[in-house]
């Protein structure tokens, strides 16, 4: 599967869209890493119980991503994108999306002119 954050494949021709897909993962971290980020926190600094849970969240929700594009019969995801929010404040919700498609290899398949892309 090809995942770009452009609206085309360098090298590649978009023969068909499936539409849009997206990847949902909602987690929380547990009482005891709510906790040990609690007394980081207060020292400042990277907090790595979040940063870790948010790399895994985002890792996660962009397997969904893949497998749901897969299922929609697409070989590649363009214009992928994150977006992320807090719920609850105590959980975290990252969601990956973007627009299925089918590609084909065309060597000769320009790069569109990026002041006409919409």
């Amino acid at each position: 599967m090809i995942v770009v954050t452009t609206p085309y494949v360098p090298g590649h021709r978009i023969t068909d869209s499936k539409g849009m897909v997206f990847g949902l993962v909602v987690r929380s971290r547990g009482i005891g890493g709510n906790l040990m980020a609690g007394l980081r926190s207060l020292g400042g600094g990277e907090i790595h119980e979040y940063t870790s849970l948010l790399e895994d969240t985002r890792r996660q929700a962009l397997d969904r991503l893949i497998r749901n594009a897969t299922m929609a019969g697409a070989n590649a995801i363009v214009s992928m994108r994150f977006d992320s929010s807090e719920l609850s404040g105590t959980m975290s919700e990252i969601v990956a999306y973007g627009t299925a498609v089918v590609v084909e290899g065309d060597a000769n398949a320009p790069a569109p002119d990026p002041t006409t892309v919409e």
